[in-house]
């Protein structure tokens, strides 16, 4: 029997035991060595450099010769079966713990032999073979394929193990294009099967953590060309295809190389997890990049490793893009071949797509590089580039260098289309996707690929990039004015919206390299600017708004945006109005490009209040800063004529808000005074705190639900009331805390379910906070009970220590303490603990989470409200909250 087994190295699979192993009926037992054994052998090939494409195929040959042997072991009768592959495995690739998938095929009929296949089947899954399996007739696989195009494509790839041939002879006559899914429509099907996939993945393959089986770029891509090349053009593999129109030298090299690197990552996937596992985790990152070799240097090795990952992604999604294409062509529109209308003696558009009329346009003119991304611009018809065009660029990009660059003609064209009215941001994508302008701006090239490895970005640099160029873009469009109203009215009123576009290209440019990369990026900045032919004035405009695209962000999550002095500072480094309106639709562009979870009604808010407070300070003049006593009285002002209509008196008012201090004036509006005031005046029961809340519509900011707590003061409030609300799901996103003089504590928190989201007007929930709060605050005062929960798989991922540093506010006379750490459960009730420990009183918190980071600016001063300046006190302080957080998320 063991003669019938396939060759295979005999350190893998020594045959002849095995057929002997059978013979005593010792099949589990042979069956489970044999396994381990070849696996053994496969893993060692590969950790000594061996081809992954080789091994998976060695893999797959070894299977056919087990579930052969035990087939040929099993008496069948006169039964007419076929043991087929089908999936993965029918083309011959198997990697480690991918299923097994295989089809019994039958005859014309069952012919009770139902318990021969039970008992095949039951032996397979006790020798521990993951199995897929279908058992059906030749009627059936038809019936079956006609409805569901993937049990096709599965059939289109069978490989028959044993029995009949002529089985599954049948079921490809049966299932060919003439009986069922046409070429046409199955083109439709898999495309749309492909779009939906992309979609999944944000149709990028930039993915922080990607599927290398089903990301963009992913092996999947190539799959998907594989079989419309086989059902279209009747051939095994793409390999086959014979026509260089469709399939040329260099794109036959990327398919190649390119699908052996992506084998390798799955393979290693594969062997280091122990499990079918195509995901590319943080923590399978770090060791697949030790594993092909990489160095911590400049860069960190992770960062190498995906780097080249992404590239491969890129040039596959590329690929996969222009033989799409190529089909969509020859299958689709075969009947508008003749559809071409002459653009220019260098292009014409054919079937909706720019071509070029001749294979040396780009030789003879090299300026075409840039000009056909222009003209897909102007022409609202275009749908893109032609798949031979793209090929022709791809092979004569080379001669972007540096006389082309130089060239006054092709700085003009790409000014253009920076300025061109339709389809600017999508112009870009296509000139980054096919390698144009990585080579046009060198400094581009660099970050192609670059991944950031922490958990706050979603994109890699070039992706990001080329997101925050898309939402300047959106921001013109109407359709997008109600997302985001101020933006876009700010963005349709600026003087040359093109210098927008440009510091957005340059704002992260400077990454990577070391240092400031804003600094970096604004020299990079400058320099094109004066290369392009911008004035002094714009050149200066855009060098300063990629230095300083950060800061409006900081300033508005960081800073206490309700302090003239604060905004008056601010104003003062914008300068002007024309800055001011730049900064803020970069800002926004910005962070809604960096991570899709950043962005919120709460960060609107505050970007649109610093937005409006600047540009009322830059009405009045830089000269006439608003005094900070003016702002309390005004304050003061508001809520007493509200008050007044509800029957308070002024003197009672003036008693009333005595203890508060001014900064509670300072910083609340008229509304919330009253609110509070109203609510204190009615609160009879001084022994137990008052709590309110305001739901996401009534609160005064953003989408946040308000809660406001008056309390006894005690050195504990700050971290019990933060331990229950963690307890309660919910996240903290800004704290004021005022300790009146009179002994108690008016505390405001606004805050979002956990998920980022708003809570709503569940009246029940509201409620169940309110007196979850109520009851946790009714007590004696002690230690507050942390919850704790296991810190998240990606946080621990990334053994980002945390960072703390500490400053002195001068404006406001208190310490600011920043922290900067993976947001893990109960942070801020760990932080307010070590505050209690250092007799430490918190005036104020702006919390930022930032993906799965946080942020998080305390306003401290000692038990005699003064700044902590002591140095050995606040190197403690900072010690022990970085070993707290840093021990906490290790759990």
């Amino acid at each position: 029997m063991y003669n019938r087994i396939a060759a295979l190295p005999p350190e893998m699979f020594d045959a002849r035991a095995f057929g002997e192993q059978l013979e005593k009926d010792k099949v589990l037992t042979g069956c489970k060595q044999a396994i381990t054994t070849a696996t053994d052998y496969l893993h060692g090939q590969f950790r000594t450099g061996a081809s992954a494409g080789e091994l998976i195929r060695l893999r797959a040959k070894f299977m056919d010769a087990l579930l052969g042997a035990l087939w040929d072991h099993q008496d069948w009768g006169a039964a007419e079966f076929a043991l087929v592959a089908v999936g993965g495995y029918g083309r011959g690739e198997l990697h480690p713990h991918s299923d097994i998938d295989i089809l019994l095929l039958l005859g014309d009929g069952r012919h009770g032999q139902e318990q021969q296949l039970e008992t095949f089947l039951t032996r397979l899954w006790d020798i521990g073979l993951v199995i897929g399996h279908s058992v059906r007739t030749v009627d059936e696989c038809a019936k079956k394929a006609a409805e569901d195009i993937t049990v096709l494509t599965n059939l289109m790839e069978a490989r028959t193990i044993r029995g009949p041939e002529a089985l599954m002879q049948r079921v490809r006559e049966a299932t060919g294009t003439d009986k069922m899914w046409p070429s046409a429509d199955f083109f439709r099907a898999k495309l749309d099967e492909q779009r939906a996939r992309h979609t999944k993945f944000a149709d990028t393959e930039y993915n922080l953590e990607p599927n290398v089986k089903s990301c963009p770029g992913g092996l999947r891509d190539l799959q998907i060309i594989g079989w419309l090349a086989e059902r279209h053009f009747g051939v095994a593999s793409l390999e086959d295809i014979n026509s260089s129109a469709f399939l040329d030298a260099e794109e036959m090299e990327i398919l190649y190389r390119g699908r052996e690197f992506m084998w390798q990552v799955r393979y290693a996937l594969h062997m280091i997890t122990g499990r079918e596992e195509d995901r590319l985790l943080f923590d399978h990152q770090r060791t697949l990049a030790e594993l092909w070799g990489f160095k911590d240097d400049k860069r960190l090795a992770v960062e190498q490793f995906m780097q080249t990952y992404y590239r491969w992604a890129l040039s596959l999604g590329q690929l996969n893009e222009v033989l799409i294409q190529n089909f969509d062509q020859a299958i689709l529109r075969a009947d508008q071949a003749d559809d071409i209308r002459i653009i220019n003696e260098r292009f014409q558009l054919s079937s909706g797509y720019v071509e070029a009329r001749s294979d040396e346009v780009f030789a003879e003119q090299p300026s075409a590089l840039l000009e056909v991304f222009l003209l897909c611009a102007n022409l609202e018809e275009s749908e893109g580039v032609a798949a031979p065009t793209i090929r022709l660029i791809r092979n004569h990009r080379h001669l972007i260098d540096d006389a082309f660059r130089a060239d006054p003609h092709n700085r003009e064209t790409f000014l253009a289309i920076l300025k061109s009215p339709n389809k600017m941001a999508r112009q870009m994508r296509r000139m980054a996707r096919y390698g144009v302008l990585g080579l046009y701006l060198p400094e581009f090239g660099r970050i192609v690929g670059q991944m950031q490895h922490d958990l706050f970005h979603t994109y890699t640099v070039d992706a990001h990039t080329l997101e925050v160029i898309k939402n300047c873009r959106r921001f013109r469009y109407r359709d997008f004015e109600l997302r985001f109203p101020v933006s876009s009215r700010i963005a349709r009123r600026l003087r040359r919206p093109e210098l927008l576009y440009i510091a957005a290209l340059y704002h992260d440019i400077g990454k990577g390299r070391g240092g400031d990369h804003s600094e970096l990026g604004a020299v990079d900045a400058e320099r094109f600017c004066i290369d392009h032919g911008l004035d002094e004035k714009d050149t200066e405009l855009v060098a300063w708004l990629v230095r300083n695209h950060l800061v409006m962000s900081a300033v508005s999550q960081r800073k206490d945006i309700s302090d003239p002095e604060v905004i008056q500072q601010f104003a003062e480094h914008v300068g002007d109005k024309e800055h001011l309106d730049y900064l803020f639709a970069l800002t926004v562009a910005d962070i809604n490009a960096t991570n899709p979870t950043l962005w919120n009604a709460w960060r609107g808010s505050l970007l649109r209040q610093l937005y409006t407070e600047t540009r009322r300070a830059l009405q009045r003049g830089l000269d006439n800063p608003v005094d900070k006593q003016v702002w309390v009285d005004r304050s003061r002002e508001a809520a007493c004529r509200l008050l007044e209509d509800r029957g308070f008196m002024a003197d009672e008012l003036d008693i009333m808000w005595r203890p508060r201090g001014e900064d509670y004036f300072l910083r609340e509006r008229a509304e919330d005074i009253a609110w509070h005031t109203e609510a204190i005046a009615s609160h009879h029961k001084h022994d137990t705190p008052l709590v309110l809340i305001r739901t996401n519509v009534d609160s005064t900011v953003a989408n946040t639900t308000q809660i406001f707590i008056h309390a006894r003061s005690h050195v504990q409030l700050f971290s019990t009331i933060c331990a229950e609300l963690e307890q309660l799901d919910l996240s903290v996103y800004d704290a004021r805390i005022y300790n009146a003089e009179d002994g108690m504590s008016l505390d405001t928190f606004f805050v979002l379910n956990s998920d980022g989201q708003p809570i709503g007007d569940d009246g029940q929930r509201l409620r169940n906070i309110k007196e979850q709060l109520t009851e946790c605050l009714s007590g004696r005062p002690g230690a507050p009970q942390i919850m704790q929960r296991r810190t998240p798989r990606r946080v621990k991922s990334f053994s980002v220590p945390t960072e703390t540093s500490m400053s002195v506010d001068e404006i406001k006379n208190v310490t600011l303490l920043e922290v900067s750490s993976p947001d893990r459960p109960g942070l801020l009730a760990r932080i307010g603990k070590i505050f209690v420990e250092f007799n430490i009183e918190l005036d104020a918190a702006k919390i930022q989470t930032l993906g799965e980071r946080v942020e998080d600016v305390f306003f401290i001063t000692d038990t005699n409200k003064q700044p902590i300046t002591d140095p050995e006190i606040c190197q403690a302080l900072q010690q022990a909250i970085r070993r707290e957080l840093d021990q906490q998320a290790a759990v």
